[in-house]
């Protein structure tokens, strides 16, 4: 008798992407973006029925007040992920550790947006280095995990040699903390400098894009002209392709330093995921009928 064959094993579902980017309410995407004449209250209803995601960016500077919260949350659909910033008051100043009742604090204030929240992203200034790496764990450790997962943007540097980058990526690891990849590389291998009229310039820091949790966290800083961009989320989207098949989840935002152009870099990507046949739904923004035809950047 012929032996039984084992089962193949069965693949895993695919994860689901959500792409967005840093704000949602400027006043450069009113009449291509935004339909003309919109006005700052109705901008985040109009973002998430466009875009699935958004970085709560301002969430770094102020924190917004409970009613505007709850306001906020109202105006998202079932399925949309709104990712806070934390607090540069609780990131950048100095060790984290002593922060972490500070942090239980502000996990209760944004309760209002829980049901549409993504994990809360953590940026490192270029000051917190590897020497903290016991104040990291530390605060690591002490992250409400079963509350509000987390994913953290480091950038000294030293994060990204050998060592230090074997040894923080295993204590995420083991933490089940994301690391971001934060993608620089399209305004510094290029021979302009689009980042010259900028305020806050990022920095200039290697890509790493080795997955630590189930969730992935892209922040994509794109070139204002659209072809220097073509090779980097060709890039990308073969390589998101692959971990939507593996069952990862997969937040991308993007950013420009001409903000006009952030929102076409998103369906850009997704242009690119769904015509190599990614596994991805379609856009939001492809069935907005009730305005005027969005300016196409990339044509």
């Amino acid at each position: 008798m012929d032996p039984i064959a084992a089962p193949s094993p069965k693949p895993p579902s695919p994860g689901t992407l959500r792409l967005g980017c840093a704000l949602w309410s400027f006043k450069g995407w009113i009449g291509s973006f935004y339909p003309p004449d919109t006005k700052p209250a109705q901008m985040l209803e109009l973002y998430a029925a466009r875009l699935t995601a958004v970085e709560g960016n301002s969430m770094f500077y102020t924190m917004p007040s409970t009613e505007t919260l709850q306001r906020w949350a109202a105006q998202l659909p079932e399925g949309f992920a709104f990712c806070p910033k934390l607090s540069r008051e609780l990131s950048h100043r100095g060790l984290l550790s002593p922060a972490l009742l500070a942090v239980d604090h502000v996990l209760d204030d944004l309760q209002p947006l829980a049901r549409r929240a993504g994990p809360i992203f953590a940026q490192l200034p270029p000051s917190y280095g590897p020497d903290r790496l016991d104040d990291l764990e530390r605060f690591l450790t002490g992250w409400s995990h079963g509350r509000w997962p987390l994913q953290l943007e480091v950038r000294h540097p030293g994060w990204f040699d050998k060592p230090h980058h074997e040894a923080l990526t295993a204590l995420l690891r083991l933490l089940r903390v994301g690391r971001v990849s934060l993608d620089t590389r399209p305004i510094y291998e290029c021979d302009d400098d689009p980042q010259v009229h900028s305020a806050r310039r990022k920095p200039r820091v290697p890509l790493v894009a080795e997955p630590t949790t189930s969730v992935v966290l892209v922040r994509y800083i794109g070139h204002p002209v659209p072809d220097h961009n073509q090779p980097y989320l060709l890039e990308w989207a073969e390589r998101i392709d692959g971990w939507l098949r593996r069952g990862l989840d997969v937040l991308f935002f993007a950013h420009c330093p001409m903000e006009e152009r952030s929102p076409e870099l998103a369906r850009r990507l997704h242009t690119l995921l769904s015509q190599r046949g990614a596994p991805v739904e379609p856009l939001p923004w492809d069935s907005v009928l009730d305005e005027r035809p969005q300016l196409d950047l990339f044509s």
